[in-house]
């Protein structure tokens, strides 16, 4: 394999098309090393099953489109359990060695035609945005692209008596890990090819059809869990989960319109709100609650009225920024609550529309979502007709360095 030379993917240029990505995530083995009634992709690394940081690795990733997962028959409760709240694909059956279950889940993505597939083993659940990132660049210009890492230690071949039978030499010798990513139909045809071969990994299938793969930099974190001292490890990496609350409160007075947008919804009104941007009150003040979860300052910080480009702009983008920052320091959103001060317009009649949008814009299930409001009885200037306020509050899981 050769070592790719990087450009950014098509998803992330500005200058080209989309790309439709599908990550197949393989968990349907035993992981009988590890030990215990459960196999290892659903046992817990800071509280969060093994398999459902992988899954939420690339729900985070804005270059991949869906998610299919490839479990075992007898697990379909395990991973119910484990994945509650995402948005994957239904699972699909795996077979009776990893490379069946590969081929299967492949198969099963013949429907949806996608350009590329990242296939990625449950059991690694440290995987980041940039490996993601770099196999996708790689793809532009070859078959297929692998994550690794040199080997930098000693290689020994030892016989079955335990004697050191000879020193490898380690030049050129690379750790492969995943996601391993491929042209579809390419691998999918490479895989209905050597069918029935024992093969370790995906890449030798590629490479037994002769397509051209490349290796792109991993990460020493980007680890499988096999072993309990492989758990420990994740769990060190991992650190100890934090929890953190923020809120945010704004206010926008009403001026000449026919509509105001709140949560992302355009309601109709006798009015407009005030601002700089679209002046969506509830998006200010989650916004604010969000940076504060994570101490990172207020809007205005971040997107000062004073600079003309937000001018009318979709408070939308400011949202998804503090997402993006709570995503970049490896946290979650846990959940969020949003109440809506005003008089008018009537908010009920929108709050499912409000939650889907929000669901939308921080990538997390609608039932970490609340919306709801209230009057102040005719008191304030709210009371009076004379704005809308927002409050909102939120907490964020981050993880803070475990003790050794």
């Amino acid at each position: 394999m050769r070592v790719a030379k990087l450009s950014l993917p098509r998803h992330l240029n500005g200058n080209a098309v989309m790309t439709r990505c599908v990550a197949l995530v393989v968990g349907a083995g035993r992981g009988s090393r590890l030990g215990g009634d459960v196999p290892k992709q659903y046992r817990s690394v800071g509280g969060i099953p093994i398999i459902r940081r992988t899954f939420e690795a690339f729900l985070r990733h804005r270059g991949v489109d869906v998610i299919r997962p490839v479990i075992h028959p007898d697990d379909y409760d395990l991973f119910s359990d484990a994945i509650s709240g995402l948005d994957v694909l239904p699972p699909v059956n795996g077979g009776s060695t990893r490379q069946d279950s590969v081929r299967l889940g492949l198969e099963s993505l013949v429907d949806l035609s996608p350009d590329f597939v990242l296939i990625q083993d449950a059991a690694r659940p440290l995987l980041d945005g940039a490996i993601i990132d770099r196999v996708l660049a790689a793809l532009r210009d070859h078959h297929g692209a692998i994550p690794a890492v040199p080997v930098a230690d000693t290689l020994k071949r030892v016989g079955a008596d335990g004697r050191i039978g000879q020193t490898v030499a380690r030049s050129g010798l690379w750790r492969a890990q995943t996601p391993q990513g491929f042209q579809f139909g390419s691998i999918l045809t490479a895989h209905r090819a050597t069918r029935g071969l024992d093969l370790t990994d995906d890449a030798a299938v590629a490479e037994n059809a002769g397509l051209d793969v490349v290796v792109v930099e991993g990460s020493e974190d980007n680890m499988k869990v096999t072993t309990a001292g492989d758990l420990l490890r994740a769990e060190r990496i991992v650190g100890i989960p934090e929890f953190r609350t923020g809120s945010g409160f704004d206010v926008h007075r009403f001026c000449a319109g026919d509509h105001v947008t709140l949560c992302g919804v355009r309601i109709p009104c006798d009015a407009g709100l005030e601002g700089h941007s679209d002046a969506d009150v509830a998006f200010h003040a989650l916004t604010d609650a969000l940076l504060g979860a994570v101490g990172c300052g207020d809007i205005g910080q971040h997107f000062p009225p004073t600079e003309p480009r937000w001018r009318g702009a979709d408070s939308a983008i400011f949202l998804a920024a503090a997402r993006d920052r709570i995503n970049a320091m490896s946290g979650s959103i846990v959940n969020i609550d949003v109440t809506i001060i005003c008089q008018l317009p009537k908010i009920g009649p929108h709050r499912t529309a409000m939650t889907e949008r929000l669901a939308e814009v921080l990538s997390i299930p609608a039932t970490r979502i609340n919306v709801k409001a209230t009057t102040t009885e005719g008191l304030g200037f709210t009371g009076r007709g004379e704005g809308i306020a927002a409050q909102a509050s939120a907490t964020v899981r981050l993880f803070s360095p475990a003790e050794t």
